[in-house]
């Protein structure tokens, strides 16, 4: 079978002349994407990781959270299962929607996912789980490595609904996360971009041998990559 070769923009085939080839620092990989050739929309810049794990083993998974310094310049909807006593204060952090067991039922019989994240506290994954099958394959199942299984149920919605990112590996050990948008000030992208390599880092698995982060590029939405120096 021959091979299907995704057909590039002229405008990306433009910019591809002025990328580097080589990997450079922090600084100067943002000058490079944001002089990229501007599109007719406000590009999402992205971080991606090469990680030395291997993604079979269930311990070495990376999967985490953080709340970026500048966020990422997009607003999230946030569900929240939780007791009664606990909807108004999520539904005043910004909740999409908040309940016990009349929530899960809504999710479940009409099978509700217009949302982007799900929060839930401890005491309501008892009921939570019998979603699964439909949350679980969207990525919005609630994860107490993620942080959107908690307690603490006003600062969750608030953080999420804020743009907090969540991220974890795929099959082949590449990690991608959203670190701002392309109309963001350089300080700002570099913030947040160093964050994000720090964030992650820190969730190195212990039984992770030899290089971590074997490889990690800077890129928007529409653009080449840039490669980064990491020490």
């Amino acid at each position: 079978m021959a091979e299907v070769v995704a057909k590039r923009s002229k405008r990306y085939k433009e910019s591809t002349k002025t990328a580097v080839q080589q990997a450079v620092q922090l600084d100067q990989a943002i000058d490079v994407v944001k002089s990229f050739k501007p599109t007719k929309f406000d590009q999402s810049v992205e971080l991606i990781f090469n990680l030395g794990i291997d993604a079979k083993q269930a311990d070495q998974i990376v999967r985490g959270s953080v709340s970026l310094p500048h966020g990422i310049g997009k607003s999230k909807r946030v569900i929240c299962f939780c007791p009664e006593h606990l909807k108004i204060a999520a539904m005043n952090a910004g909740a999409l929607k908040a309940g016990g067991q009349e929530l899960v039922a809504e999710v479940e019989k009409d099978n509700f996912t217009d949302f982007d994240v799900a929060i839930a506290t401890p005491d309501m994954m008892r009921f939570v789980g019998r979603l699964g099958k439909v949350l679980g394959p969207k990525g919005l199942m609630p994860s107490p490595k993620a942080g959107t299984v908690t307690v603490d149920v006003g600062t969750a919605v608030r953080e999420y609904a804020a743009g907090k990112v969540e991220f974890r590996n795929d099959a082949g050990g590449n990690l991608h996360t959203v670190v701002g948008k392309v109309s963001f000030e350089k300080n700002q992208l570099a913030e947040n971009v160093t964050a994000m390599i720090a964030q992650v880092r820190r969730l190195k698995p212990q039984t992770s041998k030899g290089a971590y982060l074997k490889k990690v590029v800077l890129k928007a939405t529409m653009s080449p990559a840039v490669q980064l120096v990491i020490a």
